[in-house]
């Protein structure tokens, strides 16, 4: 019996792409194009390839900016601006909220593991309007341990009362979400991202938030959702 959803953060209930193109365009029009004129197109794509779905930090991906355009800019400040201000471009998945509280009415606890920065990752959920719903919230540089690491999985089941095998993970990475779920008990529904390749053992599968009522209402009732 599923009693808990655990979700991940990028990439499943923050849209990371949008919010980041949007900031680095705004960033771009209030600080680099002031600097040096290399069009906004260029400047933007080269940021997220660099970027590489969050996997680079800021520091290298601006240092490396700042070479290949050669602007006269600090890289200090420029991560500066990144880490005060992506918050203030965050946005979620279409029905992150309402499947939130459809969650949170039927009686599942509700948790969050993400990867990253304690304040940054505090800050765009806060901007999300999301930390009502749930019970526990870990991020990886607080917690002292990351995904894939099954250990942080086991942390928050712990921190809410529950069973790993009375948990299920959704997240958008095929090896830091569900494999490493599943490798601390839990079910793992992975959301499904054109980036990645498809995860060889997951329990379910994903399109749209609104789809894991569903599969877990399924699972409760004892039927093996179709992948």
């Amino acid at each position: 019996m599923i009693r808990a959803v655990i979700f991940d953060l990028d990439g499943t209930l923050l849209d990371r792409s949008t919010s980041l193109y949007h900031f680095v365009v705004d960033q771009y029009a209030r600080i680099i194009h002031n600097a040096k004129s290399i069009g906004v197109e260029r400047y933007t794509n080269r940021f997220i390839e660099l970027d590489h779905r969050g996997y680079v930090w800021k520091d290298r991906v601006y240092q490396e900016l700042i070479k290949e355009f050669e602007l006269p800019l600090d890289w200090n400040e420029l991560l500066a601006d990144y880490t005060s201000g992506f918050s203030k471009h965050a946005v979620p998945f279409p029905n992150t909220h309402e499947v939130l509280e459809r969650l949170k009415n039927h009686g599942f606890k509700l948790g969050i593991i993400t990867n990253g920065v304690g304040d940054f990752q505090s800050s765009n959920i806060e901007a999300l309007g999301i930390q009502k719903y749930f019970e526990v919230i870990l991020i990886s540089e607080i917690e002292g341990i990351r995904k894939p690491d099954p250990a942080i999985f086991l942390r928050a089941a712990e921190r809410m009362g529950v069973q790993p095998q009375a948990c299920v993970y959704v997240g958008d990475h095929p090896a830091n979400d569900i494999a490493a779920s599943k490798n601390a008990g839990m079910k793992g529904i992975w959301k499904e991202d054109g980036f990645y390749t498809e995860p060889v053992d997951y329990d379910g599968k994903v399109s749209d938030l609104f789809e894991i009522e569903r599969i877990i209402e399924q699972w409760n009732l004892g039927i093996k959702p179709m992948k």
